[in-house]
């Protein structure tokens, strides 16, 4: 080899090296970067534990835990920690939906009252059909009258909730023990979005009757094991307790610990899984109900539930459309730029969101309920890991 050519090749050599080392120190660098952010967020809120996943192009690209499940016994928070994710249970009670719909047990928009042994009729518009898309869709005209809702419908401890068929009877049906007027809003069927827990309760529970199984027999068949989500429940004594976090709540200056519980309108937000397994879920979502070679739902039946179902020509009166829309609970999130679904109960905020166009997605646990005014902080995490999510998506597609 000349000297020219020897210097030649230890110039390429060399501007090859230089390349890889900036790839990986601005990979690292990266990284770091996430880290610090939460880690000295949760110092600043005392969040205790977190568990994240970030899916791009339908897979899982980037997993991680911070800080502790059980902070007293530094259980350390993973990615196969179990926690209950409040609302985006939902979007589990919406595939089931789906798959009755598909198996013709249901149509989405029959009375609901052909499906009850009760009647469900708003004393404001007796004359006017309530429908499953109605429930799902948060357009009713069922409501969560509070205070009463969140005083009735946890129970701690390993205090056992009330028939949810029983609930529901009691709350809608006049002459119940729970029954009142501002149980329905003064507005028809379709016409006003106000978001009800016990309306999808109600669809839960239709669910149940139609298929003649309890709505966990239901997703354990059709979801939990065709996606061998095995440390996934509808019920605490469906999951091992050991690989449970433990749940915090800030009061004050203070973080303390809260009992297990579970609650009676379970459909709207019971689900426990790990961001591990919930990932498989949201990717079949994303993926026209397909993950890897398992298929939960037709493809048709999928765009259905995740279509947005308001539009100029119909829609309720109090939406506008580039704030929010809706598919069967699914929905659009921060200003319409996001959907999936978020979720938020005694020490539990998770989020379940994707891009608009399902190119990129996060989910998070958080296992600690913050004080209203820290509210925001669950969300500048959320959006640093979004953006986070959005640079390795961009990595990816330049490194193609």
């Amino acid at each position: 080899m000349n000297v020219k050519s020897a210097l030649t090749t230890f110039l390429i050599t060399t501007l090859f090296c230089l390349y890889v080392i900036g790839q990986s120190i601005n990979k690292s660098t990266t990284k770091i970067s996430i880290d610090s952010f939460i880690e000295n967020k949760m110092k600043e809120t005392g969040i205790v534990g977190i568990g994240v996943s970030i899916i791009i192009d339908k897979k899982v690209a980037w997993t991680n835990g911070y800080g502790y499940a059980d902070k007293e016994n530094k259980i350390p928070f993973t990615t196969s920690t179990i926690m209950n994710i409040a609302s985006i249970s939902k979007t589990f009670t919406g595939l089931c939906i789906m798959k009755a719909v598909e198996e013709g047990k249901v149509s989405l928009d029959e009375d609901i009252n052909k499906y009850l042994p009760f009647k469900v009729i708003n004393p404001n518009f007796p004359n006017d059909k309530i429908t499953l898309r109605h429930l799902a869709t948060h357009t009713s005209g069922l409501a969560d009258r509070y205070p009463f809702y969140t005083d009735s419908t946890y129970f701690y401890g390993g205090s056992k909730p009330e028939p949810l068929g029983e609930f529901l009877k009691n709350y809608f049906v006049q002459g119940g023990r729970y029954y009142s007027k501002d149980n329905f809003l003064n507005a028809k069927p379709g016409t006003n979005r106000d978001y009800s827990n016990i309306g999808a309760g109600l669809a839960g529970y239709i669910i149940e009757l139609r298929t003649g199984k309890t709505l966990n027999e239901y997703a354990k068949k059709h979801i939990f094991k065709p996606l061998k989500m095995q440390n996934s429940g509808w019920a605490l004594n469906e999951i091992n307790i050991n690989k449970h976090s433990k749940l915090y709540e800030k009061k004050g200056d203070s973080i303390v610990q809260i009992q297990f519980y579970e609650g009676t309108t379970y459909p709207d937000g019971g689900v426990r899984t790990s961001v591990q397994e919930l990932s498989k879920f949201f990717i079949s979502l994303l993926n026209d109900g397909k993950y890897k070679k398992t298929r939960l739902l037709k493809k048709e039946t999928v765009e259905e539930m995740l279509r947005f179902q308001y539009s100029e020509q119909n829609k309720p009166e109090n939406v506008k459309l580039n704030k929010v829309n809706q598919g069967i609970f699914w929905a659009t999130k921060l200003g319409a730029t996001r959907i999936g679904h978020n979720g938020s109960d005694p020490g539990v905020r998770t989020f379940m969101l994707s891009d608009l166009n399902k190119e990129f997605a996060v989910i998070v646990f958080f296992n600690t309920s913050l004080t209203e005014e820290d509210e925001g902080k669950f969300f500048d995490i959320y959006e640093e890991l979004y953006k986070f999510a959005k640079d390795i998506k961009k990595k990816q597609t330049t490194s193609r």
